[in-house]
């Protein structure tokens, strides 16, 4: 869907540093129940496969608690599973909900390869497919759930930009998303919407871009840091694709004492990047409400387990085009929010993150500032 593709560092995935900071946005173990405990015995039963929870809270945090309720809300019982970043786990995961007869199936795959395997596999058994916050390229989903992710990578571009507006010539490092993940694709389309006529005029300079693997934070705070050394330790701002990879940044960042300096994107607005950017050391998120996400998609499902494929053409009104198939997808595209210090109330006071989640001791003065109670 971009004009061109990032040219790419060689990089080996068996890379590693051990770092404590860029842990910050995972998720421990899930320890609630797959099920709702609110579902009915003899309920349409649907299943949910999230992709991991490494890179980013989001999925534990948010997602698995908010599908579970909405679901619920709607009559399914739903059976919510992680495949926790393993290809081969996500495949059994989705055998065992197809034998199981689920009536819908909703993934959420950050390999398209996979996503797309999964889903022929679902509807050769009459299983309808809602690709839920990804496109999976190459694949046969007849719905799909999620935000406009090119508008979320244009208000990443447009607040590097504005941050860096005073410097003429200032040097951009870009630490993109999996190069298997359409989402991750779509963001850099729509950062380099903003970013690319500024490198071309020389306001902006490119130093590199580079997708990472699996998103994993690990590897892109070793990337980030090679990159970094090459161009002399010194860099004016970087584009971080999520909260994960701005977390594994700005940890590099501490070595050489520039957070705080350096302006970084994210995304996610999850709690540790939310207080990042009230530090001071991640300049922005975007937060995408997830609570939205979910309900559309429960709706959604709900219809189709009923077989109700007009009801659901009329809440899938937008439409994504797959790539690899020239296929247009029904789709269901949210709005995003750009998140800066002074806008982080707003992430609580929609509810999405407990203020006592971000407001810890030493943050305390500050959101009291900012009038987050």
């Amino acid at each position: 869907m971009r004009s061109r593709r990032l040219a790419l560092l060689a990089v080996g995935t068996g890379l590693a540093v051990t770092i404590t900071a860029c842990g910050a946005n995972s998720s421990p173990e899930p320890t609630t129940p797959s099920r709702p405990s609110g579902s009915a015995a003899g309920s349409t039963k649907v299943g949910v496969i999230l992709p991991e929870t490494t890179t980013s809270a989001r999925w534990e945090g948010f997602d698995k608690p908010l599908l579970a309720a909405a679901l619920t809300a709607e009559g399914l019982d739903a059976d919510i599973q992680n495949a926790q970043g393993d290809n081969q786990k996500f495949t059994t995961l989705a055998d065992g909900m197809i034998n199981a007869g689920v009536k819908v199936l909703i993934i959420a795959s950050t390999d398209s390869s996979v996503g797309a395997a999964v889903a022929a596999k679902a509807e050769a058994q009459g299983i309808p497919v809602i690709d839920y916050d990804r496109l999976n390229l190459g694949g046969s989903s007849k719905y799909y759930v999620s935000f406009d992710n090119v508008k979320v990578g244009q208000l990443q571009g447009t607040a590097l930009s504005t941050a860096l507006k005073d410097k003429k010539g200032a040097e951009v490092i870009q630490i993109e998303g999996a190069p298997t993940d359409n989402n991750a694709t779509q963001f850099t389309e729509g950062q380099e919407k903003v970013l690319k006529p500024l490198y071309a005029s020389g306001d902006l300079k490119l130093v590199q871009a580079q997708p990472i693997e699996k998103w994993d934070p690990v590897i892109g705070s070793t990337v980030f840091e090679q990159i970094f050394t090459r161009n002399g330790q010194k860099i004016d701002g970087v584009v971080a694709a999520n909260d994960g990879l701005a977390g594994a940044v700005i940890t590099v960042l501490k070595k050489y004492s520039l957070n705080g300096k350096v302006p970084v994107t994210g995304q996610d607005a999850t709690p540790d990047g939310l207080q990042a950017v009230l530090r001071g050391d991640q300049y922005m998120t975007v937060f995408k409400p997830v609570k939205q996400e979910a309900e559309a998609t429960a709706k959604l499902a709900a219809l189709l387990a009923k077989g109700d494929t007009a009801g659901a053409d009329k809440i899938a009104t937008a439409v994504s085009k797959d790539t690899t198939t020239n296929r247009d997808v029904k789709s269901v595209l949210l709005d995003a929010q750009l998140i800066t210090k002074d806008k982080v109330k707003s992430v609580i006071d929609a509810q999405a993150v407990k203020a006592s989640d971000v407001c810890i001791p030493e943050l305390a003065a500050i959101c009291t500032e900012l009038g987050i109670k």
